[in-house]
């Protein structure tokens, strides 16, 4: 297995404990493996995992609430429609009251 497939394969086992209900950022998913600067490859893990039915992908985003990733769903509002029937609230983009959803592996 490739560095990448195994790094992405870390990502997605944490993306999977996230709740129903909460989001986490892609810094959290970094910092709870060790690579604190490695957010963007969190990303690229992101954008990788929308194909996979057990990673919640939607629960990620970046460090203010903002829906970076939702260009790499199916449509358009996919990634807000998913959020959204969590019982978010999503305004421009950015989820509502995000500090009090947000999910951190780190506590």
């Amino acid at each position: 297995m490739s560095q990448n497939n195994d790094f992405f394969e870390r990502v997605y086992n944490i993306v999977r404990r996230v709740p129903y209900g909460r989001v986490t950022t892609y810094g959290a998913i970094a910092q709870f493996l060790g690579t604190a600067k490695s957010a963007r490859m969190v990303g690229y893990a992101m954008n990788a995992a929308h194909n996979l039915e057990d990673v919640p992908a939607h629960r990620v985003v970046n460090r203010i609430g903002l829906l970076t990733g939702k260009h790499h769903f199916g449509g358009i509002n996919t990634m807000q429609q998913l959020l959204e029937s969590e019982g978010h609230t999503i305004v421009n983009d950015q989820i509502q009251g995000f500090e009090r959803v947000l999910w951190d592996p780190n506590k």
